[in-house]
């Protein structure tokens, strides 16, 4: 290049030195020094907009011809440097590729003037360019895939290919954000040598790294074909959640609402939960954090992050991995709890689940999940390898818990069900007493765990049968009833089915497709016998106390320990509503209610059983006396309002369940004015609540009342319409 430019600029009369108005600027992969053997070369011929039009087009000739002649791959361009700046100011793409620009031959001083002016304006303007590029970064993606995720890897144009890495010096030269270059650069100088290799076995320009190609550039790269796979894929996977990481800080810098918290010692950290708070946006751990003795810390985190959509610090995930304390086996219910929580998240679990794979927290709970790690699937309508498939699959359930009684063992069953494709065999089959044996490890009883098994044992059934067998033939829904049992588990399985379709690609889940396996779904229904999801309250036992006396007190609780959390007996003066403004006292002390029980005549005494071990009746005791007394505004305190925004709460009548009470169902938001709105209704209809026991998972709350009328009998059926209907309207569900 410098010996072409030499002889056009000394036939046109000028000298090949600095200060000769004309010069030769190498951009892209040549900018950077990347070539491959088989890249084009992107060259600019930059002139002063002074110098004469004929002058510079004579030049352009001496370099382009020589360069066609000997059939160099040329990209190029012939520019001004006034119409090179301005077109840095209107295409983010020229911006980003000046930003690499290089001079070879001739007036360098004009190549330095030129890049210096566009990187003080692209610094300048960063915060309105920068939608710009996200945009054309996102449309590449979707054009392109995920490096780490598509089955023929794109090494440049997909998600965490090599314009990522281009993309990120981009950022980092905003000054708005820092990027971590020591890990950055490795990855990227990783995958040029998986292109290098690919040019050299392809013999020419190609970024498509197709699967009859692996053994070739495997071999090249002295690796086995299977690793080169993996090898590539975690190349991708990384730099794809860097640069997530990266444009998650920029959206944190230009969101509008975005303030800093400081204190006259510097940036203040907000407590969000024990150990874990929020700074500046990232979900960080507190000065009295201690991973190596609370196991508990790395999930409480990543709920944090995932719950309120902030960013799960790299730094808190890698001290979690370095330092944590594993759980012990079986894990408590707290534990458990907390990673139905992290399931049940939605989309903001996928990069907080990725931060804390990549740091290798995941490994700790799920040691299983290394054998589907970046493992590509052999089916062509897979978009995901297996593992982001699977939490994609978990994301998915979140958004369907409405439809079942026990949202937990769909989230774990939905993350588990391809657990099995990692080893030899059916991966249903042998993905069964794996999912199992996690079940069990993570705190669920042996008859949860054997149907999170069955989920994962079962979670093709309704598809193939729908597809392959005749659903107006009474034999299909018989036969599915006797495989799967009960109408529980069949929603379960449904919408384990339905989270896995969507979650594999477009053509897995169409109208046609899902229409055969609801269809088969209702069928099934009518088949099966309704079952029991909640005993009597005089099955259960040991929640007794001895009575208790008022003495003319207006409220007495009482305490003991009990199942992570604690036994509550509090005494009361009946009168309508009581139960209701014991919940709206509960609530306001920040207390989540597992269930409640009534009893007595003309004083209530009252059994609950709440979460935590931070219970403390001196401070509750006080305000349920306010509560009841009238000092305290209830409604305004807990600030419950239908929001259009939720998803529709779902109120069920629930039928021959109880010789004694009728019970009502209401699935909603997880909201700590819920169960106090359940209670004014109820009482506000002038029925009796004999007891409630609510479940809460991840998003979601599952409350199950038993109700009587005045007379103390169950309700007749107009009566438990009209009941239901009440809760659905006070709860925004119309």
């Amino acid at each position: 290049m410098r010996e072409l430019f030499d002889a056009a600029a000394t036939s046109a009369g000028l000298s090949p030195e600095n200060g000769c108005g004309l010069a030769l600027v190498a951009v892209g992969g040549y900018g950077r020094s990347e070539l491959s053997p088989a890249s084009d070369v992107d060259v600019v011929l930059l002139h002063d907009p002074r110098m004469p039009s004929e002058t510079v087009a004579a030049a352009a000739e001496k370099v382009w011809y020589p360069l066609w002649d000997d059939g160099v791959l040329l990209d190029h361009a012939v520019r001004s440097t006034s119409a090179m700046h301005d077109a840095a100011v209107v295409d983010v793409r020229t911006a980003t590729g000046m930003l690499d620009a290089r001079g070879v031959a001739g007036d360098i001083s004009l190549v330095q003037s030129l890049r210096s002016s566009v990187l003080a304006a692209w610094r300048r303007d960063a915060r309105t360019r920068l939608p710009e590029l996200r945009a054309a970064c996102n449309a590449r993606i979707d054009r392109a895939g995920w490096l780490a995720h598509a089955a023929v890897p794109d090494l440049k144009d997909s998600g965490g290919g090599l314009r990522d890495g281009v993309v990120m010096r981009a950022l980092v030269s905003t000054w708005l954000i820092d990027v971590p270059r020591h890990e950055t650069e490795p990855l990227r100088r990783s995958l040029l040598d998986v292109r290098d290799a690919l040019h050299e076995v392809t013999g020419r320009r190609t970024d498509r790294l197709s699967r009859d190609l692996m053994p070739d550039v495997a071999a090249a790269l002295e690796l086995e074909a299977d690793a080169l796979d993996l090898h590539v894929r975690g190349l991708g996977w990384r730099t794809a959640h860097l640069a997530q990481l990266a444009w998650r800080r920029i959206d944190g810098v230009l969101r509008p609402h975005a303030k800093r918290t400081r204190s006259p010692t510097g940036p203040k950290i907000i407590r969000l939960d024990q150990g874990v708070g929020l700074l500046e946006g990232e979900v960080v751990l507190t000065r009295d954090a201690r991973p190596s003795r609370d196991p508990d810390l790395p999930l409480r985190a990543a709920v944090a992050a995932a719950t309120r959509r902030h960013i799960l610090a790299p730094s808190v995930a890698a001290r979690c991995a370095r330092d944590g304390l594993v759980a012990s086996t079986p894990w408590q219910r707290t534990t458990r709890d907390l990673m139905v929580g992290l399931l049940a998240s939605g989309p903001e679990l996928v990069p907080v689940w990725e931060e804390l794979d990549i740091a290798g927290v995941v490994d700790g709970w799920l040691p299983e999940w290394g054998a589907i790690r970046l493992r590509g699937s052999s089916s062509p309508v897979h978009t995901y390898t297996i593992d982001r498939h699977s939490v994609q699959t978990a994301v998915n359930a979140s958004g369907l818990v409405r439809q079942v009684r026990r949202p937990d063992l769909l989230v774990v069953a939905a993350l588990l069900h391809d657990i099995g494709k990692g080893q030899r065999g059916d991966h249903s089959v042998v993905g069964a007493p794996i999912a199992r044996d996690i079940a069990l490890r993570w705190g669920f009883s042996a008859t949860d765990a054997d149907r999170v098994a069955t989920l994962v044992r079962r979670h093709l059934l309704l598809p193939t049968a729908a597809t392959r067998r005749d659903i107006e033939d009474p034999a299909t829904a018989e036969r599915i009833a006797e495989i799967i049992g009960d109408r529980e588990t069949l929603d379960l399985l449904a919408a384990l089915t339905e989270a896995d379709a969507t979650a594999t690609g477009p053509t897995a889940w169409t109208s046609w497709r899902a229409g055969l396996v609801r269809g088969l779904v209702r069928k099934t229904h009518e088949v099966l016998d309704a079952s029991t999801v909640s005993p009597d309250p005089e099955e259960y036992s040991g929640w007794e106390f001895d009575p208790v006396a008022l003495d003319g007190r207006p409220v007495v609780v009482r305490r003991i320990d009990h199942h992570a959390g604690a036994l509550l007996s509090i005494v009361a003066p009946d009168r309508p509503g009581l139960l209701a403004e014991l919940a709206a006292g509960m609530a306001l002390a920040g207390l989540r209610v597992r269930s409640a029980r009534t009893g007595g005549d003309d004083v209530a005494s009252t059994l609950w059983e709440v979460a935590g071990d931070d219970v403390d009746i001196g401070r509750l005791e006080p305000l349920l006396r306010r509560v009841l007394d009238g000092q305290v505004d209830v409604a305004d305190r807990l600030g419950y309002a239908a929001d259009p925004d939720r998803p529709v709460p779902v109120v069920t009548v629930l039928r021959d369940q109880s010789a004694t009470s009728s019970l009502v169902e209401v699935r909603a938001d997880d909201d700590r004015g819920l169960l106090w709105v359940c209670c004014r209704v109820i009482a506000g209809q002038g029925h009796t609540i004999r007891s409630t026991h609510a479940t809460t998972i991840g998003p979601q709350a599952d409350n199950v009342f038993y109700v009587v009328g005045g007379d103390g009998e169950p309700l007749d059926d107009e009566a438990m319409e009209s009941l239901a209907t009440g809760l659905r309207t006070a709860l925004g569900g119309g």
